[in-house]
């Protein structure tokens, strides 16, 4: 990432929104702004490639969720979506931003999804990213949170890399840089404790009172774009087109190659 955008003018700061101190990269200019999401125990180098493309037109802001990344790590209790929605919405107003385009990724694309629907008069647009938050059989998200717990309890190279595998379809993408900054992420002191209360989405009940619904696509009615991939552990392309089809202004990308990180 760093290398990428280096000799662009960026900021990276550490503002305290909604009690929590919430690291966040800004850079590019333009006549919109995109805020941008990552996933489940992420980051915001998940958006390594695209930054630099999105910066040449937008004024990009990418943070880390609470009990995420650098932010302030959470130690007990559960991060649910009202949680992260709460910490968006704080930090709109941090940054006086009015109507920015929401980019989540996978968590971020059920937070985007919940937030969009509740609060559509803040926001331009959506792009719902492999987004997450739909009831799916366990056997379709075994494996991802299986690797996930292994590279939490043990963040070795070999661990981390088998995790970010889950979600890069090609083993040559993963970079070592990324596996480093995960590697430091899950390595900080508490993150253990952290991840308990970030997996709280996964336990069966706290997810149904959180999920997202085919009515939640439906009663949308922001511009919506879903992007998938051909190797989309959660479902193949025609679950994504169908759920941009639900969208009063929904639309469809297909990335091929790729996985839950398109």
């Amino acid at each position: 990432l760093w290398s990428q955008i280096g000799d662009l003018p960026h900021t990276v700061e550490f503002p305290v929104v909604d009690g929590v101190r919430t690291r966040v990269l800004r850079l590019g200019e333009g006549p919109s702004t995109i805020v941008m999401m990552a996933g489940t125990s992420g980051h915001l180098e998940a958006f390594t490639h695209n930054l630099r493309a999105l910066a040449e037109r937008h004024a990009i802001i990418a943070y880390d969720y609470p009990g995420h990344g650098w932010s302030t790590l959470v130690e007990g209790g559960t991060l649910e979506i009202p949680d992260y929605t709460r910490h968006l919405l704080a930090l709109l107003d941090h940054y006086g931003l009015e109507r920015p385009h929401l980019l989540g990724e996978s968590l971020g694309g059920w937070i985007a999804l919940k937030v969009g629907q509740q609060h559509p008069e803040r926001f331009a647009s959506l792009v719902l990213s492999a987004p997450g938050g739909r009831m799916v059989g366990r056997a379709k998200v075994g494996r991802a949170q299986s690797v996930s717990a292994d590279a939490v309890a043990h963040p070795t190279y070999d661990n981390i890399k088998a995790r970010l595998n889950v979600v890069i379809h090609d083993p040559d993408a993963i970079s070592d840089e990324l596996i480093a900054i995960r590697q430091a992420v899950y390595s900080r002191p508490g993150f253990a404790a952290s991840m308990k209360a970030i997996a709280a989405l996964q336990n069966p009940e706290i997810r149904q009172r959180n999920a997202v619904t085919d009515d939640d696509y439906a009663a949308q009615t922001l511009p919506v774009l879903v992007v998938w991939t051909d190797h989309e552990p959660s479902g193949d392309p025609e679950d994504g087109r169908r759920l941009a089809g639900l969208a009063p202004r929904g639309e469809f990308v297909l990335v091929t190659n790729a996985a839950h990180w398109p």
